[in-house]
């Protein structure tokens, strides 16, 4: 063993220990306070980037679910409006068919005609409010539901436009249509038969629409579960780890102050060989 004044071997190596131990301190208590064990592409590379990409999907994925509770809403209010235009077409056929009877004396038939004509009136009315964030499906436009259903909107849903109208291809009665004669109701029976069947195919077509738009949402909330576990797994820290390091290394910078406190006495024995 060599005394020198100038290099202080011991001192080096302790500080050097006391350097490692005081950088993996700094990455422990990081990992504590992020709660992440690869906050910064620094940490792991690889890892960063992959979970960045999942990440990406993951935000993807909260826009398709947005998308779909649009629809899924949008596709609710076009059932609600068509059902209840099935109910008065049922209604309107009773009118019908009460009108029809030859028996049946002017005055009761007017009234027929009147509830009839209010009942026609309606349908209008539903349609014209069956609108859901600015899109109406049943209207005389051309409104249809896309809904995205993977984070690169390249998958869709689409859902098509019914129209469902006075006077459009399904409901074929017109707005000036009644039942105020014996010939007039008989007719008006077929009439409304007929839109009683268009109605309820399209409220087949909306349920099954709506159908896949729910069974779509409840897979994309398990694949964005599925997302952020897997991120998690990758760069989540494992806190009871960490808190036992914490408490290590904290014991291991004291330690390693001592050791060079004194490493750095050692050169102070050099002046006993001179009598000091």
């Amino acid at each position: 063993m060599s005394f020198s004044v100038n290099t202080n071997a011991s001192a080096l190596s302790a500080l050097q220990n006391l350097n490692k131990t005081t950088t993996d301190l700094e990455t422990v208590q990081t990992r504590i306070n992020t709660g992440l064990k690869i906050s910064t592409a620094k940490d792991n590379a690889a890892i960063f980037s992959i979970a960045q990409q999942l990440r990406a999907d993951l935000k993807g994925y909260n826009a398709v679910k947005q998308s779909l509770d649009r629809s899924i809403s949008t596709v609710d209010i076009a059932l609600a409006a068509a059902g209840s235009i099935s109910d008065i077409l049922i209604e309107m056929k009773e009118k019908a068919v009460a009108a029809a009877d030859a028996g049946l004396d002017q005055k009761s038939r007017d009234a027929l005609a009147e509830d009839f004509e209010a009942l026609r009136d309606q349908i209008t009315t539903i349609i014209n409010n069956a609108e859901f964030n600015g899109t109406n499906i049943l209207d005389g436009g051309t409104d249809i539901i896309v809904a995205i259903t993977n984070p690169d909107a390249t998958q869709t849903i689409t859902i098509a436009h019914q129209n469902l109208t006075l006077g459009g291809p399904n409901i074929t009665l017109t707005a000036g249509d009644s039942i105020t004669t014996q010939t007039d109701a008989a007719a008006m029976v077929t009439t409304v038969d007929t839109a009683l069947d268009n109605v309820n195919s399209v409220l087949t077509s909306l349920g099954a629409g709506g159908k896949s738009l729910e069974a779509q949402r409840v897979f994309s909330d398990k694949i964005a579960d599925s997302l952020e576990v897997g991120i998690g797994n990758l760069v989540d820290a494992n806190m009871a780890k960490e808190s036992a390091n914490l408490q290590a290394l904290q014991v291991k910078q004291q330690l390693g102050v001592q050791a060079l406190s004194i490493a750095n006495q050692a050169p102070q024995s050099i002046l006993n060989l001179f009598g000091g």
